[in-house]
């Protein structure tokens, strides 16, 4: 006798990869929003504050913490001038991204920016003097959350400051990280609309809404200038 497992008609291969594909999609879905959800919030939260800078709860630069002070330092050896700025970092006792804020004119003098959010240090050095003068600036949390919205340790046509700090680099792979899950949910998100008949004409309008209007900021705008 043919058990009932027998009986039943066979899936095509098509078939069981497009339920194995439904399966991962919301599975997907599922967990890479459960991981991105406290970076979209950071990201929210953060466009808000720079989109309304008049917003006074969250200055803070008017109540940062600006401190000078001098220290003794041994001359680097000799190398490149971001070996030499780490290694004076080092001396310091500081870490953070290195900025050149100068070309470097004299070679007794090296003169940088190291940064990590919510700290600052503006370091100029005397290397046959032996000596460094810091400027470090503190700033509190509402300085931090609105510095990782754009922390990123590169600027657009500055082939010398580059990203040179490990945490720097995680940072912005986290966030490519992010970039790339939004992509996998917001295309999940078409395929499970797209399974559901009775939603597809309401997504339907919702979708061209967010493509013209987005298209209007980007293309049409644009047209107007």
């Amino acid at each position: 006798m043919l058990s009932q497992l027998d009986c039943a008609p066979r899936q095509s291969p098509w078939r069981r990869a497009a339920d194995a594909f439904e399966v991962w999609n919301r599975k997907l879905h599922f967990y890479i929003g459960l991981f991105l959800l406290f970076f979209v919030w950071l990201f929210a939260f953060t466009g808000l504050l720079l989109n309304h800078p008049t917003w006074t709860f969250d200055a803070f630069w008017p109540s940062r913490k600006q401190t000078t002070f001098e220290r003794r330092i041994n001359r680097p050896p000799a190398g490149p001038d971001l070996a030499q700025a780490r290694n004076i970092l080092a001396q310091l006792g500081v870490t953070g991204e290195v900025e050149w804020t100068s070309a470097r004119a004299d070679s007794s003098r090296l003169d940088f920016r190291a940064t990590r959010p919510g700290h600052t240090f503006e370091i100029k050095t005397d290397l046959d003097g032996g000596r460094a003068t810091v400027q470090r600036i503190d700033v509190n949390g509402w300085g931090v959350v609105r510095a990782l919205h754009s922390f990123t340790g590169v600027h657009a046509g500055d082939a010398r400051n580059q990203r040179d700090w490990i945490l720097t680099s995680l940072w912005a792979f986290s966030m490519d990280a992010v970039a790339a899950g939004l992509l996998i949910m917001v295309f999940g998100s078409y395929y499970m609309w797209w399974r559901l008949p009775r939603k597809r004409a309401w997504g339907l309008v919702a979708l061209i809404s967010g493509w013209m209007t987005c298209a209007w900021f980007v293309i049409g705008l644009r047209l107007l200038l």
